[in-house]
């Protein structure tokens, strides 16, 4: 059977479900084909991985998708992401240093179970008039040019069907449909691994330690469990993240040269590394091995794309094009990111408005976000085991994030190009002083290796931190925008400097702030007063 569709999506999973229903936003009448290989439903928890959300997607989700209601009756709140670094043989939580928070940040992110998100994001997509055909094995794609439509075949209950179509975006994930077709697939850089599985309880770290001044501040709601928490080690980190539908995710990040995929692809040699590396995290999983409900690896899971927009009217979003490191949990971020560059290039043809130079532009604007996220993690794993680099690092990486992608996401100026000619100069700036800082955590990190740290960074006490995540949600016009854009800036370069002074190497900021937007010396005091060179002043 044929089709005609105005957007034909390949891809029903997070990525795919999730454009269609921003697109049916702009507009009401288009008509919207997603082709999902898998059955619907899904099963909840054991799924996908891509559970822990920060705070782009947690907007992208809750407000621009209009789903607050799913995710505060349906999914878990989350407690920030927290960290807790090497101690002896790791035997022992309450010794280890820890970096979290023990309140909720102003700007919400959540824990979500995949299958069950997914589920309502489908039932969504049939309620507003969007066909979702889901068991839909596509077979083949003919791509077609400015001016002639594109066609998919795929095979449905033993029978083939075609939908032709204006637009075809791949969400495929890692079948890459286009990437692979049109020859697009570029070799990533950082080399990584990871395997992950599915408890069908909560494991609460909470319960690690019995010491009742270990459990001050995390009691209810605001216990550690409802984090994603990363053990982290040289070379590695092991997460955990609770689900609602009850279940618990935990997964083994390596990088390579320090960790082989083959020292934990399979489930008997997943809990024999964690008993080498994390043995108070391999005991608990041994005593819930009956309650085991998936176990998945994948080798090298960096991946790139030559391009993601055309003016030729195809788009790639998700896995499917760009994949960088699930360490700081970005993966929805990028899917907001480009869905929201396709919907507003796809609405403005639709609406008979110009898309073809936005589309070139976009592409651009995307991967220059993607590269210089990548600085956060490539040829930085050698300092994940590292207690007295790596909570800086951490600190630092937040407050980037928050003054460029997220910034600029959440205050609702993705695709305002004048807003990227006026503050050229100052995305220059902090793409620069990035660089330069990620080089110097790896230097400081050769000069620092080895030494023990113990006690709790608490992060909800640090009033930059939550200055600067308070700001993602502020109400701002365009003159307020660019003065706190520049007032961001600012405050990173003079950061820059005071992190350089601590870390005692012979090293020049790039750049240095005004000194009238210095920041004060104790908004850092937890971290870097010379009290606390240890990181642990304010230990537990």
């Amino acid at each position: 059977m044929d089709s005609e569709s105005d957007i034909t999506i390949l891809g029903g999973g997070l990525a795919g479900l999730s454009l269609a229903l921003q697109i049916r936003q702009k507009q009401a009448d288009a008509a919207i084909t997603v082709l999902e290989k898998r059955e619907h439903p899904v099963p909840e928890a054991a799924h996908k991985v891509g559970e822990s959300t920060v705070e782009v997607a947690a907007h992208y989700f809750g407000k621009v998708l209009g789903l607050r209601q799913h995710i505060a009756e349906q999914q878990l709140p989350k407690l920030g992401l927290r960290f807790f670094f090497p101690a002896g043989d790791n035997s022992r939580i309450e010794q280890r240093l820890e970096l979290g928070g023990r309140q909720y940040a102003p700007c919400p992110s959540y824990q979500l179970d995949r299958g069950r998100f997914e589920n309502h994001l489908g039932d969504l997509c049939r309620e507003r008039g969007i066909q979702f055909v889901d068991q839909a094995d596509i077979k083949s794609i003919s791509i077609g040019s400015a001016w002639r439509r594109h066609s998919v075949s795929f095979l449905r209950n033993e029978q083939t069907a075609n939908v032709s179509s204006k637009w075809v975006i791949d969400a495929s994930g890692r079948r890459a449909f286009l990437k692979r077709q049109l020859g697009m697939q570029v070799p990533s850089p950082h080399i990584a691994n990871a395997a992950w599985f599915r408890f069908s309880r909560h494991i609460k770290i909470d319960d690690w330690c019995s010491d009742p001044a270990w459990s001050d501040g995390h009691s209810g709601s605001t216990g550690r469990w409802f984090s994603t928490n990363h053990l982290m080690g040289k070379g590695y980190w092991v997460w955990m993240i609770p689900l609602a539908s009850g279940s618990t995710s935990m997964g083994i990040v390596g990088g390579e040269p320090f960790h082989k995929l083959t020292d934990f692809n399979s489930l008997t040699k997943a809990i024999s590394w964690l008993e080498k590396h994390e043995p108070q995290c391999a005991a608990i999983a041994k005593d819930n091995l009956d309650h085991v409900q998936d176990f998945r690896a994948i080798k090298h899971y960096g991946t790139e794309c030559r391009q993601v927009f055309s003016a030729k009217r195809w788009g790639i979003t998700g896995e499917a094009g760009f994949f960088h490191d699930p360490f700081y949990s970005p993966g929805s971020d990028f899917i907001a990111f480009s869905n929201t560059f396709l919907t507003d290039l796809i609405d403005r043809d639709l609406s008979g408005r110009g898309f073809r130079i936005r589309a070139y532009s976009y592409d651009r604007i995307f991967k220059r976000f993607f590269y210089g996220t990548m600085t956060a993690y490539q040829d930085q794993y050698c300092l994940f085991g590292n207690p007295t680099v790596m909570p800086v690092k951490i600190l630092w990486d937040y407050l980037i994030y928050w003054s460029i992608t997220a910034f600029i996401f959440m205050q609702d100026r993705m695709c305002q190009q004048t807003m990227y000619l006026r503050n050229l100069f100052r995305l220059s700036r902090l793409g620069k002083l990035n660089h330069f800082m990620q080089d110097l955590f790896r230097q400081w990190h050769a000069a620092t290796e080895g030494r023990p740290r113990s006690g709790l960074i608490n992060i909800s006490e640090i009033p930059i931190i939550r200055e600067m995540n308070s700001r993602l949600i502020e109400n701002m016009n365009s003159g307020i925008y660019t003065q706190r854009f520049e007032s961001n800036v600012c405050q990173l370069e003079l950061l820059a400097s005071e992190i350089v002074a601590e870390s005692g190497l012979n090293l020049k900021v790039p750049k240095a702030g005004s000194s009238s937007l210095a920041l004060t010396r104790d908004c850092f005091a937890k971290v870097f007063s010379p009290a606390t060179r240890t990181l642990a002043a304010h230990s537990s």
